[in-house]
């Protein structure tokens, strides 16, 4: 089968795959409101947050107004999202290839991720003001650690036979990671993708709520202090959706790039 089939079949499993989870959290959500009886003013259902978005009279500044804070929210998430993952990359590199600096930072780094996100939001609008620049180191803080794990234990998952043949060959350190480990820490990078890319997204939440009062984080919270519920929970929804997409999307370019790897393997074997 052409490496072109796999990827149209993997993109319809991803998209069915997508639809079927999209159509069982809207029954499970429609169902719950109808089990516990909530207030129809303060819990809105699937119906009642399309209709706020498409077929009210005001439906178009809605949409506006949502997509708008959306961007916002977006372009602070990837670039933590980008400055998270690349510093995860690097370390771990730098991990493997020296381990004396592992041991001196590794504990380092635990010690940072069990003190909780909140707590450090002060200390770094402090250091980098209440703009774009705290959005963007509070999304690559959640997202650096995880990463980092995931990363760091792909890297030392290669085969120690490979390993000891390019060693013996007179290949350098640099030269088993390139050829043996890199490769082979794929699915944990993949992984490490797929954890990063909801922790982007609520870094940037977290950050525009506490520091920059921008994008959905700022206006879920401002909407929810207004008693404007279809806002609140549009928004919600709305990066709901975007952020399971991502990860969809996430998925599908990991069985591609791993299928491609394994047919070109099997090819050279």
């Amino acid at each position: 089968m052409s490496f072109a089939r796999v990827a149209l079949l993997t993109v319809a499993r991803g998209l069915l795959t997508g639809l079927i989870t999209l159509v069982l959290v809207l029954v499970a959500w429609q169902g719950l409101l109808l089990l516990l009886d909530v207030s129809p003013f303060l819990a809105k259902g699937p119906l009642d947050v399309w209709k706020w978005l498409a077929t009210v009279p005001e439906a178009a500044d809605n949409r506006a107004m949502v997509l708008g804070n959306l961007v916002v929210t977006l372009s602070d998430a990837f670039l933590g999202f980008v400055a998270g993952l690349t510093c995860a990359l690097l370390l771990a590199v730098i991990f493997t290839l020296f381990r004396g600096i592992e041991h001196a930072l590794m504990p380092i780094a635990l010690l940072l991720r069990s003190v909780p996100l909140v707590a450090l939001v002060p200390i770094i609008s402090l250091i980098t003001g209440r703009g774009l620049t705290t959005a963007v180191v509070m999304g690559a803080i959640v997202v650096l650690f995880p990463a980092l794990v995931n990363i760091a234990f792909g890297l030392r998952s290669s085969s120690p036979q490979i390993s000891d043949v390019i060693t013996v060959y007179g290949g350098s350190a640099f030269t088993t990671l390139r050829k043996v480990a890199l490769p082979s820490s794929l699915p944990s990078f993949f992984a490490a993708v797929k954890i990063s890319v909801p922790g982007a997204i609520t870094g940037a939440l977290l950050a525009e709520w506490l520091t920059t009062g921008q994008g959905l984080g700022n206006s879920i919270v401002a909407a929810v202090a207004k008693v404007q519920n279809s806002e609140v929970w549009a928004s919600v929804v709305v990066i709901t959706i975007v952020s399971l997409t991502l990860y969809g999307l996430a998925q599908v370019v990991e069985n591609l790039v791993l299928r491609r790897m394994s047919m070109d393997q099997s090819i050279t074997s």
